[in-house]
C-alpha cells in the first residue's frame, strides 16, 4: 500500500523539519531526565511521575514518527507546479460570499498545515475541494450542514 502523498507549502515544511528537530534534540533529552529523576523516587508501581513522564515519551514518539513519515511523503508546492490564475495548493484565493457578501482570503494547504482559524484551509476540505482548478470569476457552490454556499473568486494569488 502506498503511503498518501503530503501537499506542504515551503513554509509547512520547514515548520515540520523544525518541529521534528526540537522534539529530537530537545524533548527527547527532557522527558528521558523525567524517567530518570522519577525512577529514583523508588517504587514505579505507585509512582505517578514515572507514569506521567512515560506517557509523554509515547507521546512524543509517536509524534516523530508521524512527522518522519508526512516528510517521507512530502511534497513541496511550488509556483512552477501550478497553472498561472488557476486555484491549486498554495495558492490564496479571494471570495465573495453572494449571499451575504462578506469577502473572505484563504490560502489553500495540505492537510498538514491546515489552520482554519488563520484562514488556511486544507485542500480536501470542501471548502478547498470545490476551489481547487477553478479560476478567476467563477462561482462556486459548497455544501455545508447548513445548505449550500455560493463563493464568487475574486482574485487568486500565489504564496
Amino acid at each position: 500500500m502506498s503511503e498518501k502523498e503530503v501537499f506542504l507549502t515551503r513554509e509547512g515544511l520547514q515548520k515540520l523539519e523544525d518541529e521534528l528537530e526540537h522534539l529530537k534534540a530537545v524533548k527527547r533529552r527532557e522527558v528521558a531526565e523525567r524517567i530518570k529523576e522519577a525512577i529514583g523516587f523508588g517504587d514505579l508501581s505507585e509512582n505517578s511521575e514515572y507514569e506521567e513522564a512515560k506517557n509523554e515519551q509515547a507521546f512524543i514518539e509517536g509524534r516523530i514518527i508521524t512527522l518522519e513519515k508526512m516528510l517521507r511523503n512530502a511534497r513541496v508546492i511550488s509556483q512552477e507546479d501550478m497553472a498561472q490564475g488557476v486555484v491549486s495548493v498554495g495558492t490564496t484565493v479571494k471570495l465573495k460570499d453572494l449571499e451575504f457578501g462578506d469577502v473572505v482570503n484563504y490560502t489553500i494547504v495540505g492537510s498538514a498545515e491546515s489552520d482554519p482559524a488563520n484562514n488556511r484551509i486544507s485542500n480536501e476540505s470542501p471548502v478547498g475541494q470545490a476551489l481547487l482548478g477553478k479560476t478567476k470569476g467563477a462561482v462556486v457552490e459548497v455544501n455545508v450542514p447548513a445548505g449550500v454556499i455560493q463563493y464568487e473568486i475574486l482574485d487568486i494569488k500565489f504564496n
